[in-house]
């Protein structure tokens, strides 16, 4: 008999939850059935994160009659695990510090429709991955901001072949080469998505990661990091993306319909439950 699962719904709090949402929150909690739901706020993005968004997305959520786990977990107060998770890393020898500019990066890809391509676009070159020691700690004393980035051809050779489940898709082969040399931190966040879900999931005990079926390939690069810090692999269910009327899919940058607007205008928690399944149109 298969053990009840437990699943996560985790937003980011840069702006107000929309309809895809709803849908993702319902999915998770639906497939905890039995099990247990839990609520995480993925915050690292200090520069478009604000109290207001969280405080309105626990409100949308607590108003379509979720009920999820306490405590809520916060990514911004366990920035010293990701940071050991990164050292834990750095002690196999994966990392490297990258020194490139957005700007440097476009110049060295060049023709960006004939570079190598990932799921986030053109693949980084490599430019600083075999810079010397000496030249590295010279532009960090100096002050230069950087990156850290994950040598995935040297990460690829050490780990061998890896695997992970897909409840749509079954048995997966990871191949996180197609995302080159990923960004793992930052100078001034010690942590990446990749490397604070993959660390989160682990310690919340989740063992169904539903997502969007945007985040399939991401699942790739969590497979390899799973390895390497001895994590748990979870098993992964990436659902279809819910999407309005022009076949857009629903985004905070588009401004789309939002469950604070759906509320205002008089709608009942069961029709946007609906609304979000399908079964009841979406207002123009």
């Amino acid at each position: 008999m298969t053990e009840p699962a437990v699943t996560r719904f985790a937003p980011s709090p840069t702006g107000l939850l929309h309809l895809g949402h709803a849908y993702s929150a319902l999915f998770a909690a639906r497939r905890a059935a039995g099990g247990r739901f839990l609520l995480r706020i993925e915050d690292i993005d200090i520069a478009r994160c604000r109290p207001e968004f969280e405080d309105a997305l626990l409100e949308d959520l607590a108003w379509l009659g979720l009920a999820w786990e306490t405590p809520v977990r916060r990514q911004s107060e366990h920035l010293d695990v990701y940071e050991a998770a990164l050292a834990t890393l750095g002690g196999h020898g994966l990392l490297y510090p990258c020194f490139c500019t957005r700007k440097e990066i476009r110049d060295e890809v060049g023709d960006v429709a004939r570079a190598p391509q990932g799921p986030d676009g053109p693949l980084y070159p490599g430019t600083c991955r075999n810079i010397s020691p000496h030249l590295r700690e010279h532009r960090i004393a100096d002050g230069r901001p950087y990156a850290i980035r994950l040598d995935m051809t040297k990460a690829i050779a050490a780990a061998g072949r890896l695997t992970w489940t897909d409840r749509r898709e079954g048995p997966v082969v990871a191949h996180p080469e197609m995302f080159g040399d990923v960004v793992l931190a930052r100078k001034d966040t010690p942590t990446s998505y990749h490397l604070a879900v993959t660390v989160d999931d682990h310690l919340q005990g989740v063992t169904l990661v539903t997502r969007g079926e945007d985040l399939f390939h991401a699942t790739h690069v969590h497979r390899l990091l799973q390895h390497f810090l001895g994590l748990d692999t979870p098993e992964y269910e990436h659902h279809p993306l819910l999407r309005g009327a022009d076949g857009k899919r629903y985004a905070k940058r588009d401004l789309s319909l939002t469950l604070r607007s759906l509320r205002e205008a008089g709608h009942a928690p069961a029709d946007v439950m609906d609304m979000a399944q399908g079964r009841r149109p979406v207002p123009a």
